[in-house]
């Protein structure tokens, strides 16, 4: 089952049916155990509407905090060690992802993430950016996994490989998130086999494309909500970003007016440019 957060409601998706879904909030709808559960029910009663043409769909976020894991992805350690070499920083990374404790920072508050078809954003005072494609985890308040999305996690990465204390300025700033299009709600956690796919278009080119897996993960999905879940309390659920294992040349840097499209096949294209 899928989810949308339109700016006039709430719509599900189930079987290739869409149906509106009474809730007073997104927040009351999507932060209550045994969500999938609820959603069945209220489908059952609820009206039937034509969703081919599902119009101000905004990003599938209410209240809640977004998380990120860094260095999952072998490709993102090789990447975060040439990028911070220079700053002393070389094996630096290479220990992170080897230890047992994962990497995990906050990523954006909701003002700070825009959701499909609007635009991302990149620092002015940065000189190389780069999207990061991401499967996100959507966390009920007891720590449970309950549903997933697309994210960018959108990174300056010579602000961070300038100094790795950099890092929130590298990665927290607005409009420095994306994600959507619809928060998924399966019976059964995503199989290794899922595939991430970008393609970024400069104009009328492919300026780049990359696809990856979830088999590529270092660490499992239940590990890093363990860790974000150890000492932290989130009354409305969380996002968590599970790290990004495609990374484009050191050569590549974003322009304005490039459009991202991440895909993953089971929850659908996010697309966004850059403005």
């Amino acid at each position: 089952m899928k989810l949308y957060r339109l700016r006039g409601g709430i719509v599900a998706e189930d079987s290739e049916a869409f149906y509106t879904i009474p809730a007073s909030s997104w927040d009351e709808l999507i932060a209550r155990e045994g969500l999938a559960a609820h959603l069945r029910q209220l489908i059952k009663n609820a009206s039937r509407l034509d969703g081919s043409g599902l119009k101000d769909v905004v990003a599938p976020i209410g209240s809640q905090e977004v998380w990120a894991a860094g260095v999952t992805y072998y490709r993102s350690r090789n990447a975060r060690m040439e990028e911070s070499k220079s700053a002393g920083g070389g094996d630096f990374y290479d220990r992170v992802y080897h230890a047992a404790r994962p990497e995990l920072f906050f990523k954006a508050t909701a003002h700070q993430v825009v959701g499909p078809g609007a635009k991302v954003a990149i620092r002015a005072d940065a000189r190389w950016s780069v999207p990061e494609p991401e499967l996100v985890l959507f966390i009920s308040p007891g720590g449970k996994i309950v549903g997933y999305t697309i994210g960018n996690d959108m990174s300056s990465r010579d602000i961070e490989g300038e100094n790795p204390l950099y890092l929130p300025q590298a990665k927290v700033y607005d409009r420095s998130c994306a994600l959507g299009p619809c928060l998924l709600i399966p019976d059964q956690p995503l199989p290794q086999t899922t595939e991430i796919k970008i393609e970024i278009q400069r104009g009328d080119k492919n300026a780049f494309s990359g696809a990856t897996s979830l088999k590529e993960m270092k660490r499992t999905p239940e590990e890093l909500v363990q860790y974000l879940y150890r000492a932290s309390s989130f009354p409305q659920g969380a996002f968590l970003l599970t790290g990004t294992g495609i990374v484009p040349p050191d050569s590549f840097t974003l322009q304005m007016g490039d459009e991202i499209r991440i895909t993953i096949p089971v929850i659908g294209t996010l697309i966004n440019a850059v403005g």
